[in-house]
């Protein structure tokens, strides 16, 4: 009699073969409908509730994709994918788990009808290549010589990411808002260099972009309403020191015989305090930022000097201070000098609503832009920040690469048509798997319109018509219900943004379909029960 051979743990959990790869994709289709009606300018939100209670609104495919709590290890795969997008590229997140999920969709048929999954695999990679060429070749130039040109292909394209946000209603303010920010900026396009401040409150239109630092008020004691609101080229200094009286720590203890003995520690302490202050105040900054707490006592003496003072201010504001107006974090007093402070044109605070801000504007290292948000509920403002952010996003690399492309979905049934003409002049089973690559990119202008509550059959009836005459640039036209030339529309993309949408779809679903075995390891029994008792350190009892 054969022995048993026990290769994994007792309990382990092991499932291949066709059964595990179709339920593999299954999961990965659950996923793509939890995002499927988000897309384009009639998507719906979503409202997401996580584990401590605090709601979530957004119609960013990454964003939800973050806050879904996905345990499948396969459709992980599609949360992974809209990360890297967001993160690459910024916008395009719902459509590239849309077309991961219908490229496994078209796949599901074919590995049930017994295809190989690298036959199929073969011809997507192939498939892909060909889709990126092209769009490459389809894709338009922008003229970066004519700054006017560029200024509006840029709105354009800031104006089609906001379109399917939910401050799509005032896409053209911040269009150009976002433009003017982006421009701001030097060459390198620092995203961190460009801040944003949201104050509940006022309407939408009430935001505004301030060129340069700002940050809100921190907290202060007596003595700062004497200190003076504004200077024009002031000196900066910014510090991690503590400028105020310290409570002794509860485990310290002097012993002292008289009361002399006593004043004179608090007298020491008084005049460390005040050799701190005198220091600054010798160095010429007229402006003191510290990380640390700036007690009553330094707000009073820095009043009585004509200096404004800010105590407790976040390390992020601080780094954006340094980048743009200079200068250096001091540990200590003693060293401030002029090639450790910052300098900037103009420094003053401002109301914004019901908070004060601090403005340093004219900033001569870097460029730098605030953004100043005003709304009503705080969950419509972080939704209204992410849109931005994908907006900025966008413009950003239409900057960096300098190819558009129409929106609407006319890129993916341009690509669609390519595709299917090529497929025919393959001769084997090649082509059929091409032929379901065309048709799953028709999953973008299909889902625009059942978003929008239109027919989808007739649209995209009429749009591959005008599509094999020619008509490279005719998509979806969600305001009328019809099909439009949506480069004329000024629907416009940059071309990375469909590259990289293709490209990472494309690697998911090859990814999820080279995999035929899931094994489970078992849980451990010490993570479901209680510790086992012992006497620390892992002795027995």
């Amino acid at each position: 009699m054969q022995p048993q051979i026990i290769l994994m743990k007792e309990g382990t959990d092991s499932s291949q073969g066709k059964p595990q790869l179709i339920s593999n994709i299954n999961a990965c289709a659950a996923v793509v409908d939890a995002v499927r009606t988000t897309l384009g300018p009639r998507g719906m939100d979503k409202l997401i509730v996580d584990a401590k209670g605090s709601a979530t609104i957004s119609n960013d495919g990454a964003t939800i994709m973050k806050q879904l709590d996905i345990v499948h290890p396969a459709a992980k795969t599609l949360v992974d994918i809209a990360k890297s997008q967001d993160a690459e590229v910024g916008d395009g997140t719902t459509t590239v788990v849309l077309l991961a999920g219908e490229l496994l969709n078209q796949c599901k048929r074919l590995v049930e009808e017994g295809v190989h999954p690298h036959a199929i695999i073969r011809a997507f990679r192939r498939s892909t290549t060909l889709a990126i060429d092209k769009i490459n070749e389809i894709a338009v130039k922008i003229n970066k010589q004519d700054p006017a040109e560029l200024r509006s292909i840029l709105e354009k394209c800031a104006g089609t990411s906001l379109n399917s946000k939910l401050i799509h209603q005032q896409k053209d303010f911040f269009a150009k808002m976002v433009v003017d920010a982006v421009m701001s900026l030097d060459m390198l396009l620092p995203l961190d260099m460009i801040g944003i401040k949201k104050v509940t409150g006022g309407a939408l239109e009430d935001s505004r972009l301030i060129d340069g630092v700002a940050f809100k008020k921190t907290f202060s004691y007596a003595g700062f309403e004497m200190q003076p609101k504004h200077y024009d080229d002031p000196k900066i200094a910014m510090l991690n020191i503590e400028l105020e009286l310290k409570a002794e720590r509860d485990n310290a203890e002097i012993r002292v015989n008289n009361v002399e003995e006593y004043q004179k520690i608090v007298d020491t302490e008084w005049k460390i305090l005040y050799e701190k202050l005198d220091l600054i105040h010798k160095s010429g900054a007229k402006v003191v930022l510290s990380k640390l707490p700036i007690g009553d006592v330094a707000t009073q003496y820095f009043a009585d000097r004509d200096m404004f003072c800010a105590g407790r201010v976040a390390e992020q504001d601080m780094k954006r201070t340094i980048k743009a107006c200079g200068g250096a974090i001091m540990t200590t007093a003693h060293d401030l000098c002029d090639s450790v402070l910052g300098t900037c044109k103009r420094f003053e605070e401002q109301q914004i609503g019901a908070e004060r801000f601090n403005l340093f504007m004219g900033c001569p290292h870097t460029k730098t832009c605030t953004i100043v948000l005003r709304g009503g509920a705080e969950q419509f403002l972080e939704e209204t920040e992410r849109s931005l952010h994908d907006a900025i996003m966008i413009v950003r690399r239409a900057l960096k690469h300098d190819a558009v492309v129409a929106g609407g979905g006319a890129v993916e049934l341009e690509v669609s048509r390519h595709l299917r003409e090529y497929s025919r002049s393959i001769a084997g089973k090649e082509q059929l798997f091409m032929a379901a690559y065309a048709k799953a990119l028709e999953v973008i202008p299909r889902q625009l319109c059942d978003n929008a509550g239109f027919d989808s059959t007739i649209i995209l009836n009429k749009l591959r018509a005008r599509h094999a005459e020619g008509g490279k640039w005719f998509g979806v036209d969600v305001m009328n219900e019809d099909i439009a030339d949506n480069f004329t529309q000024c629907v416009w993309e940059p071309a990375l943004v469909k590259i990289n949408a293709l490209t990472a779809a494309s690697e998911a679903s090859c990814l999820i379909l080279s995999v035929d075995e899931t094994i489970r390891s078992p849980r451990s029994s010490q993570d479901d029960g209680p510790p086992m008792p012992g006497r620390g350190r892992g002795r027995p009892m």
